[in-house]
């Protein structure tokens, strides 16, 4: 193939040996697989996808490819691509890949051209950047887009964003609300890698350290969770106050981030907005506090303030940076205030990204089949699709479940009978 821009073609053995590790984690995906297969709903469609390159979205691929579909692969985040799985995508799939670990700003929208130049007829993100891109430089091509999924928080803010100023122009379904998406991937998923890549980059201590937690959403639930877990004192900010109001019951202490910050050995930010750790909270943060982000862009720490404030950095192990400020403090950024559980570390664990991407699967054959009926607009996983993904999950992990009886569905679905 010569369709794609990948950095090791010869790292293809290696990438194929990790996809198929992760396959073996995936039983919803392989189940799938083997029916999609026979029947193949998508042959012929064309599928761009902007996600972040790594072993799941190689099976998540591999399984819409067996379905018939045409894929095209960009990445979603410079420091997120694996270069021996793209390798292999390109090498035992033959999908092209437009991804290059640690590629620049000019080349990372220049491989989603590439992406939008397959003319996708189903569009798949991990934050939005394709979608956006469409819209704003190729609002030639949307007439031909039944419709697009987005995998992320960020990402689906940024969609009810546009659908809301009247700019989106085709239907997407938000995997990332479905319940076996956040309640999983989110939770444990980014708990576990969250700190995973915390605990890669810096190799420092967690129990008895103050860690802060910046949102109290489902990442920030699974974050709190596993610090909690090591021994951390956990303290959590926010600015929902039912959110604030859930972290203190179940045991964290709550304060405003200024007050946090001052005391903080650790601050992860999980929010999905801009600047929530900002020059106010830099200026009082203790000397050796490590700065990481678990939300999507890098956009949550304020990193020109940062950077205004320092006198130099120094890169003292191949994921964290060390700021020196005017005082003498040290702030240390892991992953260049990117996404610290993928670029610092592996990403989620396959097995519940096994989930998100059955989510996925089926909305894109649900777009398949009814994207031309879809008002444009952000919408829901259908609750079918998405009780679907929890049996084949149940049924892999070979667990049973009662089922209501006649007797039970009437009284739920009456109202005359009382006490």
């Amino acid at each position: 193939m010569t369709d794609h821009d990948i950095a090791h073609p010869e790292q293809a053995a290696a990438g194929w040996r990790r996809i198929e590790w992760a396959w073996q984690e995936m039983p919803v995906l392989r189940d799938l697989h083997d029916e999609l297969a026979r029947t193949r709903p998508l042959t012929g469609l064309r599928i761009s996808g902007c996600l972040h390159i790594t072993t799941e979205t190689a099976n998540l691929a591999r399984v819409l490819q067996a379905a018939g579909a045409e894929v095209v692969l960009c990445a979603s985040n410079p420091l997120s691509t694996q270069d021996d799985v793209a390798a292999a995508l390109v090498e035992r799939l033959a999908i092209p890949v437009f991804a290059r670990h640690g590629e620049d700003t000019e080349t990372y929208y220049r491989h989603i051209e590439s992406a939008i130049a397959h003319e996708p007829q189903i569009t798949l993100d991990d934050g939005a950047d394709l979608i956006s891109t469409l819209h704003r430089r190729h609002p030639d091509r949307l007439a031909g887009i039944l419709g697009g999924t987005e995998e992320t928080t960020t990402g689906v803010i940024r969609l009810r964003a546009m659908a809301a100023d009247g700019a989106l122009r085709y239907p997407v379904i938000a995997v990332n609300d479905a319940m076996t998406k956040h309640l999983f991937d989110n939770r444990y998923g980014t708990g576990q890698s969250a700190l995973d890549g915390v605990i890669r980059a810096t190799n420092i201590l967690l129990a008895g350290r103050h860690f802060v937690v910046v949102g109290y959403g489902w990442c920030g639930r699974g974050i709190a969770l596993r610090a909690r877990g090591h021994g951390a004192h956990v303290i959590v900010t926010e600015v929902d106050p039912l959110r604030a109001l859930e972290a203190t019951m179940d045991g964290y202490r709550v304060m405003p981030l200024i007050e946090a910050a001052r005391i903080a050995d650790f601050i992860v930010t999980a929010t999905g907005d801009k600047h929530v750790v900002d020059a106010e909270h830099l200026a009082v943060a203790k000397d050796g506090c490590v700065l990481a982000n678990a939300g999507h862009f890098n956009v949550e720490i304020n990193l020109p303030a940062l950077e205004a404030m320092s006198t130099g950095k120094t890169r003292p192990r191949p994921s964290v940076e060390e700021y020196r400020l005017e005082d003498g403090r040290r702030l240390r950024l892991l992953a260049e205030g990117r996404l610290v559980n993928l670029a610092a570390a592996e990403g989620h664990p396959s097995a519940v990204m096994d989930m998100s991407f059955a989510n996925q699967v089926l909305a894109v054959r649900h777009l398949a089949a009814h994207g031309r009926a879809l008002p444009p607009a952000v919408h829901p996983v259908p609750a079918e699709l998405d009780a679907e993904v929890a049996r084949r999950k149940l049924a892999a992990l070979g667990i049973n479940i009662d089922q209501l009886t006649a007797e039970q569905r009437r009284y739920l679905a009456s109202w005359q009978e009382g006490t």
